[in-house]
């Protein structure tokens, strides 16, 4: 669908029919030749100017498209979580090209479970912020209020609710739309949605679980220069 050797429209199909591991299980092979992938311009720009730091974790870390640059600015270990097994072994294909210092540690898990305890200098989230939706929202931001030392920073790109009734604004409700039909009606259930952790709600909700917020706009290239970088530092 996205050139010769990107994912067909048949095989998107059988990964959306597919609960949401098994569906990335799928998906992993091919998933950095699709849009879905965040861009390196993305990453590169979320983590510029923010290192050096000791240890990072990379939260929903998938084929591990931040583990070069978190490579580049840590100092002595990265860990990338990940509920999907397709998705880790391409990025221990990844880390398998990397030399240490810092040690690369991928481990699936279900990130609203970790059990993290003021271990990290830095905790990332990038792309995936969609599979975490309603009450689940609040036990994330808690795991990664949990996981940071005292001084510690969250790092994640979002942006502002796209304006109602725009292009963007349609397909985003009418994605959602879709995926609430589907999921009403097949089992397991696909777990991804649109317009989450938006600004400025992710702003107030950051100040709640006991983080001081600072907003990053005009950072990133064309075409993504809507996009705002968000520092959550742990009080």
């Amino acid at each position: 669908m996205w050139g010769r050797d990107g994912p067909s429209l048949l095989e998107l199909a059988r990964q959306a029919l597919s609960g949401t591991a098994r569906g990335y299980d799928l998906l992993a092979p091919k998933f950095d030749l699709t849009p879905f992938r965040t861009p390196t311009e993305v990453v590169d720009g979320a983590l510029s100017e923010l290192g050096p730091v000791r240890r990072a974790l990379d939260l929903c870390c998938g084929t591990g498209s931040a583990l070069e640059a978190l490579h580049r600015i840590t100092s002595e270990q990265v860990v990338g979580v990940d509920f999907s097994n397709g998705m880790l072994a391409v990025a221990r294909e990844k880390a398998s090209r990397l030399s240490g210092p810092p040690q690369i540690q991928l481990e699936r898990a279900d990130v609203l479970s970790l059990g993290y305890a003021e271990s990290f200098d830095l905790v990332t989230c990038f792309g995936a912020l969609g599979h975490i939706v309603g009450e689940d929202e609040p036990r994330f931001l808690r795991v990664v209020h949990r996981a940071l030392t005292p001084g510690g920073r969250f790092v994640v790109v979002t942006a502002f609710p796209p304006k109602p009734l725009s292009l963007p604004w349609l397909a985003c409700h009418a994605f959602n739309g879709v995926m609430v039909a589907r999921n009403a009606l097949i089992r397991p259930p696909f777990v991804m949605c649109y317009l989450t952790f938006l600004l400025p709600d992710l702003e107030r909700h950051l100040r709640w679980y006991g983080f001081d917020v600072t907003l990053d706009r005009a950072r990133f290239p064309a075409p993504y220069e809507a996009l705002v970088r968000v520092i959550a530092t742990k009080r």
